[in-house]
């Protein structure tokens, strides 16, 4: 046993983490759900994926057979567990010391491992999952150090313990007179930052967690519970729209922790668009009046209640209820089908059952952990993408999704950029660049000097300028500081060079086409019925402020998804589309959310199935279902506590959605 010092329980110190995994928890390996690709078909005969080109691999596997007793010709799904288990891991794991077979996946291992050809490698790497260190499952570190308990607990099981229960945990450990003098202080402050996590809404989560699993909210409450537990004074914090992925009822105790922040002596600036957290700030800068270029202006500053007096001030109309978002006079009804998710067990998901209706607009809703997200994106999304799409991604643990034949598209539209280069912007996205370069080449100027559509792409060679390669601005690299990035100065941001940008349609070339914004490009390209309709459209989801050749990079995460939602309007429908939401009203201002919902309901109204995770209580009044889960987060969670329409649910009292919907109901008959 070595000595014991803190690095012993670090997994991240060769002192700690465990020999096998080196403190990952797990190992990368050949999953057996990859490597065999149809179980319902025999292991040589097109079951198997990776290895079954190998000669000396099937002669192994007829020689382990033979001595196993097995029927190769037998489809996989049909040999006894024993036997598919010898096939894949070998003799030692079913304790058969007959022969030396060690696996069809020990095989692959030393193949992948002799391997010198890299596309070879890669190829295999498809066929491998991260599966549980089989040394310390799961939990990191070596033996020694989780041999040592506190208050019968190793710090592996206390580390497993969402953050409630290890605050109870932690007030438990009972101290004698010279221990209390050792640990009396370490123990005070665990319990104090766990109680600021606490106070911030993150009870749910699990000290373990991994950092990539948390949403941008999650990780930016738990930078808030830091510094409230540092009692710094005299400090600007700035925060950038803190409640995103919060519920309502968890939005106070956030509310108080700001509050808490700024009675210590700090000042506390916040980008925000949540309603609650408005009416309780102390002093409010409202920008405006419209956005991009319609907006940067001051329009109103000073307290809530003297926003709320400035008609100029949208952020004030919507606070003080002189205008609202509408609901439906009524709600829809179901087409009569419905998409259902049998048995779902994944992450905290108590084997749910979960009823979707289709050809309405569903909202799920419930506290921040009660499992939205594993239930829609991780178990209905992927298992529909796998049957509709052939998806490679696994979905989450469930039993079976029934329904799927009443749909043929599956669309997931979240805040992600429409494209990563500069290259990209709204009008190659919505495909509406194309017929723009083909009007172009059709101009008697075009026809005379020979150009065609090529000509009018700032992607290849031609009509571009070469100096910048079509991107308008030029990379200088600053060695050991980040690239700066200057206007070309032969064609001055304009992309094009001067003979392209002679050739002119209705007194604009194609690159002042490029810089108009879409309400401005639409009268001039009115002409063309194309182009036309998926303008008209980006302008009705509030995107006519937005230029055609705005680089994607750009644009914010609910710019893009509007965008998504535009081209998707733009299409000829099916009727038969599911389309998945993820709290799409993120950095969304209240009359943004109005014309999100009118995009919404005009997409729902054409037939198709909308299904949302949201917290907005605007958007989760105006739909036609509800499935709201909980109670709580994390392990209390995972439960279905109301179902029905947002009136059947508000009166339902044991669901928080329901008290913040009867709260909000009640508000908005009282203006």
């Amino acid at each position: 046993m070595p000595v014991l010092e803190p690095r012993s329980f670090s997994f991240n110190s060769v002192y700690g983490a465990c020999k096998q995994c080196n403190g990952l928890g797990s190992k990368y390996d050949f999953d057996a759900a990859k490597v065999i690709v149809d179980w319902s078909k025999p292991l040589l005969e097109g079951g198997l994926g990776p290895g079954s080109g190998s000669a000396n691999l099937q002669h192994m596997l007829r020689i382990a057979a033979a001595s196993a007793g097995i029927d190769l010709n037998t489809p996989f799904e049909r040999l006894p567990a024993k036997a598919q288990s010898f096939l894949l891991y070998g003799a030692e794991a079913n304790g058969s010391p007959r022969i030396g077979w060690r696996g069809v996946l020990a095989f692959m291992r030393q193949t992948l491992e002799e391997s010198t050809s890299e596309s070879y490698r890669e190829w295999l790497l498809n066929y491998m999952s991260a599966t549980e260190c089989p040394a310390c499952h799961g939990r990191r570190l070596r033996p020694e150090s989780l041999a040592v308990k506190v208050n019968g607990m190793s710090i592996a099981d206390f580390t497993a313990l969402p953050v409630s229960r290890a605050i109870g945990a932690v007030t438990q450990i009972s101290l004698s007179e010279r221990e209390a003098q050792i640990a009396g202080r370490v123990v005070k402050e665990i319990a104090e930052r766990l109680q600021f996590l606490n106070a911030v809404g993150l009870g749910y989560i699990s000290l373990e967690r991994s950092a990539v699993t948390l949403s941008g909210g999650e990780g930016q409450r738990i930078r808030l519970a830091t510094q409230i537990g540092s009692k710094l004074r005299g400090v600007l914090y700035v925060l950038d729209e803190p409640s995103i992925g919060l519920h309502h009822r968890d939005n106070d105790r956030l509310l108080q922790a700001l509050e808490s922040l700024r009675d210590l002596g700090n000042t506390v600036l916040v980008v925000e668009h949540d309603e609650e957290t408005i009416r309780r700030a102390d002093y409010v800068i409202d920008l405006g009046p419209g956005a991009g270029r319609h907006g940067g202006a001051l329009v109103a500053s000073g307290t809530p209640t003297e926003i709320m007096q400035v008609p100029e001030s949208l952020t004030g109309q919507y606070i003080s209820g002189k205008k609202r978002i509408p609901h439906r006079a009524e709600r829809r009804r179901t087409n009569g089908h419905a998409i259902s998710v049998l048995g779902a067990r994944q992450n905290n998901l108590k084997g749910l059952d979960v009823c979707f209706p289709l050809g309405v607009m569903t909202v799920v809703a419930g506290v921040s952990g009660s499992g939205k997200s594993t239930l829609v994106n991780d178990i209905l999304y992927r298992a529909l993408a796998k049957r509709l799409y052939r998806s490679r991604e696994e979905p989450g643990e469930h039993k079976a999704i029934a329904g799927t034949e009443n749909i043929d598209k599956v669309i997931r539209i979240d805040q992600s950029p429409i494209g990563r280069t500069p290259r990209s912007n709204p009008a190659t996205y919505t495909g509406v660049f194309t017929h723009i370069r083909d009007l172009y080449a059709m101009l008697p100027e075009s026809r005379e000097r020979g150009y065609k559509a090529g000509r009018f792409s700032f992607n290849v060679p031609g009509g571009r300028c070469e100096a910048c390669q079509g991107e308008g601005q030029r990379r200088i690299e600053m060695n050991f500081l980040p690239d700066v990035y200057v206007q070309c100065e032969v064609c001055g941001g304009r992309r094009y060079n001067h003979e392209t940008l002679a050739v002119k349609y209705k007194d604009s070339s194609i690159a002042d086409l490029l810089e108009m914004p879409v309400a401005d490009a639409l009268p001039v390209l009115e002409n063309i019925p194309q182009v036309r309709q998926k303008l008209q459209t980006l302008v009705d989801v509030g995107l006519g402020y937005i230029h055609l050749g705005q680089s994607a990079v750009t644009l914010s995460g609910g710019e893009a998804q509007r965008i998504k939602l535009a081209r998707e309007l733009s299409k000829r429908q099916t009727g038969r589309t599911l389309y998945l939401l993820d709290e799409p009203t993120t950095g969304l201002h209240f009359d943004d959310v109005h014309k999100l919902l009118d995009v919404l309901h005009r997409l729902t109204d054409l037939g198709n199935s909308i299904i949302i995770i949201e917290h907005n209580l605007d958007v989760i009044a105006n739909a036609d279902w509800i499935v709201d889960l909980g109670p709580e987060g994390g392990e209390d969670g995972g439960r279905i506590v109301a179902q029905g329409t947002p009136e059947q649910v508000a009166k339902m009292r044991k669901s928080y959605t329901g008290q913040a919907l009867a709260e909000y109901f009640s508000r908005r008959a009282a203006v």
